[in-house]
């Protein structure tokens, strides 16, 4: 009985000394991989930066007047009427170097301050709609956050308020293109956020059968 316990034993921990050493091998081999693409990044010259999807903020939202037109409001719609002067792009999900990759070493500072400016972007928007929910302005805040979503944003507050107004409204198939939008993200935010939509379809379609 002891035998076949120490053969079980040792065979225990070949297989994990293999495994670990298989788990090394990878990750030493993952490592050479990025330095490798890293070094080729960093030899990429300078790029026109004209294809990119530059973010146009609507008229609509920057001149929009909300019968509540607090402080708050107009503060988020001055904020995005200075943002709207700057170049706004989504990067989100793309590493440093990729974006080297693609558009040279020496864009790689001004395409941070791209995205930067997206990502105040989407934050004030998520700000102002939530700022119109609570004064019952649900029509402009939808407008607001539909924009958010139709550039990429992976701020999952503002999936899931907009969820929320489409079910008030008995939208189920407004949920369902949320969730398509939700699924063509590139974040790691993307299956939470899938699923709470999926939770809220769900309960909207229950509502339903009562």
């Amino acid at each position: 009985m002891n035998l076949k316990f120490l053969a079980s034993f040792l065979l225990l921990c070949a297989v994990v000394l293999y495994s670990t050493k298989r788990s090394d091998k990878v990750q030493e081999q993952a490592e050479r991989n990025f330095w490798n693409k890293e070094r080729r990044a960093n030899s990429v010259r300078k790029k026109s930066l004209d294809a990119l999807n530059y973010i146009t903020i609507p008229d609509t939202i920057l001149n929009m007047k909300p019968l509540s037109m607090t402080e708050e409001i107009r503060d988020y719609l001055k904020d995005l009427k200075d943002l709207s002067a700057l170049p706004i792009v989504n990067l989100t999900g793309i590493s440093n170097t990729d974006l080297k990759l693609a558009y040279g070493t020496a864009n790689i500072t001004v395409l941070t301050e791209y995205d930067s400016h997206y990502t105040n972007m989407v934050t004030i928007l998520q700000k102002l709609a939530q700022c119109l929910v609570d004064h019952n302005e649900k029509e402009l805040a939808t407008e607001v956050l539909e924009f958010a979503v139709s550039t990429g944003t992976d701020v999952s507050r503002t999936y899931y308020l907009l969820a929320s107004l489409y079910q008030e409204n008995g939208q189920k198939t407004r949920i369902r293109e949320l969730i398509a939008a939700a699924s063509s993200l590139n974040t790691m935010m993307k299956d939470s956020i899938i699923q709470k939509l999926e939770s809220i379809l769900a309960s909207t379609s229950s509502q339903e059968q009562l």
